[in-house]
């Protein structure tokens, strides 16, 4: 991840909490405490925030001046987790697909690496994801259309609070998304905005597959998205155990392994 990056991170996460660690940036951010240590000196030499003895404090106090933040992990962090299983998962996702097809993508990293795989293909594609939209507008001669919200930048994604937006007016054959955790209880989610979001797309598409590394099976959050019978298709990579693959498969869901 570059610095910048970083420091963006940092300074999302200080309006989110006000206060945070060293230990806490390190686990975050998937870096070290020398490199956290750095970034939050120049920081506070930039007069973004006031570094203190084992982390860092917000300069603005006031609630009011504070973005909005969805709980849950960042983008920019997400992206280098298990980056080959979800680049192999993303490349099956997009051959579900075929030309002239209607499709819903969900913002998040596990779809995000659909990108690459969708270049070259001729597709009507709506997304919440500010990235993979920027990516396909400069790369590929798909359609591509945003939903109307409010942009969240630790995720990189567009959500709107309100119920008359361009997702009611349009139809996919598949809605593709990733999850935090998914098993027996569900497909998990961690903010109720994104569920609220994701709920909404769920309609208006025909199929629902999930793309989940087997990292996220069986992970729980404090959310559920949606029930196992929702699901028509889980694609996910051979870490996954043959009783979770059993328990998905009974619950009706076709499981592809890559």
């Amino acid at each position: 991840m570059l610095e910048a990056q970083r420091h963006s991170l940092i300074l999302d996460l200080l309006d989110e909490q006000q206060v945070v660690t060293v230990r806490e940036l390190t686990g975050v951010l998937n870096a070290s405490e020398a490199t956290i240590r750095r970034d939050l000196n120049k920081l506070d030499e930039l007069g973004a925030l006031v570094k203190v003895h084992g982390g860092a404090e917000s300069r603005r106090k006031s609630v009011s001046l504070l973005r909005p933040h969805l709980k849950g992990s960042a983008f920019l962090v997400n992206m280098e987790k298990h980056a080959g299983q979800k680049r192999a998962i993303a490349s099956r996702a997009v051959e579900l697909c075929e030309d002239g097809d209607a499709i819903i993508i969900n913002g998040g990293s596990s779809t995000y690496m659909m990108t690459e795989f969708l270049t070259r293909r001729h597709l009507n594609i709506l997304t919440n994801s500010v990235p993979l939209a920027l990516e396909l507008l400069n790369t590929s001669e798909n359609r591509v259309s945003l939903p109307g919200g409010e942009l969240y930048r630790k995720q990189n994604i567009v959500l709107s609070a309100f119920d008359d937006d361009i997702i009611d007016h349009y139809h996919g054959t598949m809605m593709f998304m990733g999850t935090p955790g998914i098993g027996q209880f569900g497909v998990m989610e961690s903010d109720p905005l994104i569920v609220r979001a994701e709920l909404k797309l769920m309609k208006q598409a025909d199929k629902l597959v999930v793309l989940a590394d087997s990292s996220k099976i069986n992970v729980r959050s404090n959310l559920i998205a949606c029930p196992l019978s929702n699901v028509d298709i889980l694609i996910t990579d051979s870490g996954i155990r043959q009783h979770d693959k059993t328990l998905f498969e009974q619950a009706g869901i076709q499981v592809i392994v890559v």
